[in-house]
């Protein structure tokens, strides 16, 4: 049986893809695909300046921890990452990383599309826009398409 690596953060700095993807794949001669997600900040056509984001210290990283396993045993992968940033983030600037390793692609691919979608719905995090004006606006509503997204995999 091989090796199975998980690594779940939750931290203010950012982040190195091709760091995380060495980290991931060390020494490994039985993973055959890779497929990263990177979420970043958009500035919303100039009308945004930043974007906050908090989360429940803990719970967020057990959340996210549940749904690696969850998406590591459905989809046999040998390995995920997922690191999510919190505070104030720039336009371009990195969000959320997902890496899903696994023996063939179609795995690779499936685990982290289920990793992402209920990441966005399910874990203990919340997002508050700045606007371009110095204005605080509210934090951002879910949306019925992250829960169709979600859904699909039940």
């Amino acid at each position: 049986m091989s090796k199975i690596t998980l690594t779940i953060r939750v931290q203010a700095q950012d982040f190195d893809l091709q760091s995380e993807i060495d980290a991931l794949t060390a020494g490994r001669k039985d993973i055959g695909a890779v497929v990263t997600f990177t979420g970043l900040c958009r500035d919303e056509q100039g009308a945004l300046s930043a974007l906050e984001l908090e989360h429940y210290p803990g719970m967020a990283e057990a959340e996210m921890r549940r749904i690696a396993e969850l998406a590591i045993e459905r989809f046999s992968l040998l390995g995920l990452t997922a690191v999510h940033r919190h505070g104030k983030i720039l336009p371009g600037g990195n969000i959320v990383l997902v890496i899903a390793a696994a023996p063939h692609r179609q795995a690779a691919f499936d685990g982290a599309s289920f990793m992402m979608d209920f990441l966005k719905t399910s874990a203990p995090f919340w997002k508050k826009e700045h606007g371009a004006g110095g204005t605080t606006g509210d934090w951002v509503a879910a949306k019925d398409a992250d829960d169709k997204a979600r859904d699909k995999w039940r």
